[in-house]
C-alpha cells in the first residue's frame, strides 16, 4: 500500500481576542485511509505569553498512514479553547486544513471561526457572562453544506509546520 507520514508541529495561534489559549486537534480521514502509526487526536498546553500577541504551543505531530487511493486525503480539525483567570473554558474558534498532498515541508496557516449567537441578547449576555455558542456535533467543521447554513465572525489563525513524506505511490498505481 502506498504511504504517507506527517511530521511537525503546531507552532501556535495569533489573531485571537485574548491570552490563555490552548488547542485540541484530531485528523480525520475517508475511504481508503488507515491510520499505522500515531495518536489520531491530542491537545496542547494552555499559553498565557506576556508581551506577544502569538501563543507558543510546539506541540508535536507524527503520523503514519497507509492508503489505496487520493480520496479522503487527511486533514486536522481544530478546536481553539480560552481559559480564564477563574478556570472556565470557552470555545474561540474551530478550523480545519488538509494535510499538504506534495511532499516536503509546508508552513500551514489555518484560519478559524466562531458561531455567532442568533440574537441581541445572546450577544450581550456572551460579551458579559460568557459562554459563546458551541457545535453539538464536530465534523461540522469538517463538511461543507451544514457549515454554510451557520452565521459565524472569523476568528485567528493556527500556525503550523509539517513535514510531508510520500512512498510507494507510483509503485501502487496511486497517482498525485
Amino acid at each position: 500500500m502506498a504511504e504517507v507520514h506527517v511530521i511537525g508541529e503546531i507552532i501556535g495561534a495569533s489573531g485571537f481576542p485574548s491570552h490563555n489559549l490552548y488547542c485540541k486537534w484530531s485528523v480525520h480521514v475517508d475511504g481508503l485511509w488507515k491510520l499505522l502509526a500515531g495518536q489520531k487526536e491530542g491537545q496542547t498546553q494552555v499559553d498565557n505569553p506576556q508581551n506577544e500577541d502569538c501563543a507558543r504551543w510546539c506541540h508535536p505531530i507524527d503520523l503514519h498512514f497507509a492508503t489505496k487511493g487520493l480520496k479522503g486525503w487527511p486533514k486536522f480539525h481544530f478546536q481553539v479553547w480560552h481559559q480564564d483567570s477563574n478556570g472556565r473554558n470557552e470555545i474561540y474558534g474551530y478550523g480545519y486544513c488538509h494535510v499538504p498532498t506534495s511532499p516536503g515541508t509546508h508552513n500551514v496557516d489555518c484560519v478559524t471561526w466562531r458561531p455567532l449567537s442568533s440574537s441581541k441578547s445572546e450577544q450581550l449576555r456572551s460579551f458579559f457572562v460568557g459562554g459563546a455558542p458551541q457545535l453539538k456535533t464536530s465534523d461540522v467543521i469538517y463538511t461543507g453544506g451544514d457549515r454554510y447554513k451557520l452565521r459565524t465572525v472569523a476568528m485567528g489563525s493556527i500556525h503550523l509546520q509539517l513535514g510531508v513524506i510520500t512512498r510507494n505511490f507510483d509503485k501502487f498505481g496511486v497517482e498525485c
